[in-house]
């Protein structure tokens, strides 16, 4: 365990969670650290300087060290990390939000439940962020930021179809995606594998991935909720040239929207920038709807990437370390996050800080209604293996749905038995 001299608050230890500052109990002018690991591009070094310098100020005695992170490998740094008992190790750390119940499982975390329960704002949180940052009741990711799949359209091709508003319900989505197929252009060009889009038609059936019953997780993608969900899939995938054997990133779907004829994928909004710099005459004619649901009454189910964040259980600096999830979770500094980078911030009451931005404000708003994979620190080997993407492309190639969901299902129970390892 870490071992640093101890901090004294001007307050109570609640109070601090009210804004309360941190001061030394001994010599004010001792300078005490408190290290927190970000993510690469997760936040701007302008954003990352001017929450230091006002934390920093609010809390005299106390120094920010933000150290930034690569994805790759990041999973083993974390974990050597929360195990170790020296010096100079992170305090608060950016976790994906699915890899939460991971380390959570290894004990490595600060259990947050009751900061987030008093006055953080727990239940207009993002579902998708907070539902992965729990872990068996308890919650040890605090939501940061979000990113959800849209719509990007060429608004040039639906003016040219007759097309003057967006699809607000599923089968309007199927509708002028077929009056689009054709001429040469694809209606949507939908990668067979796309797996975090299916997850999104099979929820918004009512369905699930995998369900837990008792201690073990079943696959259930055999559902009837889940079986239709990959029809919507296999019915609007046909009305383009996705190849059927391959994800979204093989080929780029970035460079296939901006080197040929096509009307719709399915991506983050910030894919867009990438696409005009492939294709500059794309500029001013990309536009951005969330993904439809059934109904007109809401966006469709997606599912929600982004990020949350954890204290180190081995800390010893816990109420350096909370005031500063405390601060970047806010409403201030997540909201300026937020219109820096094009998040979507924590909270669905947030929403209106990003709402100057076209591809922001469809984002933001399917993430109202976004998801997360299972809950299980398991999940992890089913994406390595990916049982789900097999199953889609035999689909897709006419396989019997019903039996293939049945092989792909039982494939990801043995995948999440606990006791399989």
């Amino acid at each position: 365990m870490r071992r640093r001299r101890p901090l004294a608050l001007v307050c109570v230890s609640a109070a601090l969670l009210s804004g309360c500052g941190l001061v030394a109990r001994e010599d004010a002018a001792e300078q005490r650290s408190v290290t927190v690991w970000l993510m690469k591009d997760s936040a701007s070094k302008d954003f990352v300087d001017r929450f230091t310098e006002e934390f920093e100020g609010d809390h005299p005695g106390l120094d920010l060290q933000v150290r930034i992170q690569q994805w790759t490998g990041i999973g083993e740094k974390v974990r050597a990390a929360l195990k170790a008992d020296g010096t100079g190790g992170p305090d608060v750390i950016e976790v994906g939000n699915t890899q939460v119940p991971q380390y959570a499982e290894d004990g490595g975390l600060l259990d947050l439940t009751l900061e987030s329960m008093r006055d953080w704002g727990l239940r207009d949180w993002l579902p998708g962020l907070a539902e992965p940052g729990q872990w068996m009741s308890r919650q040890y990711g605090v939501p940061w930021y979000a990113a959800n799949r849209v719509v990007v359209y060429r608004k040039d091709l639906f003016e040219r179809a007759g097309i003057t508003a967006p699809p607000r319900t599923q089968q309007e989505w199927l509708d002028i995606t077929e009056r689009l197929d054709t001429g040469g252009t694809q209606g949507i060009y939908l990668a067979g594998q796309d797996w975090y889009t299916l997850a999104g038609f099979i929820w918004e059936e009512g369905g699930e991935l995998a369900r837990q019953r008792g201690a073990v997780w079943q696959g259930t993608l055999d559902s009837a909720a889940a079986l239709r969900g990959m029809d919507y899939y296999r019915r609007l995938q046909a009305l383009g040239d996705g190849p059927v054997d391959a994800d979204e990133e093989h080929p780029p779907q970035a460079g296939v929207f901006a080197g040929g004829q096509v009307a719709q994928i399915v991506a983050v909004p910030g894919l867009a920038r990438a696409i005009v710099e492939q294709n500059p005459e794309l500029e001013g004619k990309l536009g951005f709807f969330p993904v439809p649901g059934k109904s007109a009454g809401a966006p469709g189910a997606v599912f929600t990437g982004g990020s949350d964040l954890v204290v180190a259980k081995n800390t010893d600096a816990r109420e350096a370390a909370v005031a500063v999830v405390e601060a970047l979770a806010g409403e201030k500094w997540n909201t300026e996050l937020a219109r820096a980078m094009n998040y979507v911030p924590n909270k669905k009451s947030l929403a209106a800080a990003v709402a100057g931005e076209e591809g922001v404000t469809a984002m933001a708003a399917g993430a109202a209604r976004g998801r997360a994979t299972p809950t299980t620190p398991r999940w992890g080997a089913v994406e390595a293996d990916n049982p789900i993407k097999e199953y889609m492309t035999a689909v897709l190639k006419g396989g019997d749905a019903a039996t293939e969901a049945r092989r792909a299902s039982e494939r990801v129970t043995d995948l999440l038995d606990l006791d399989g390892e």
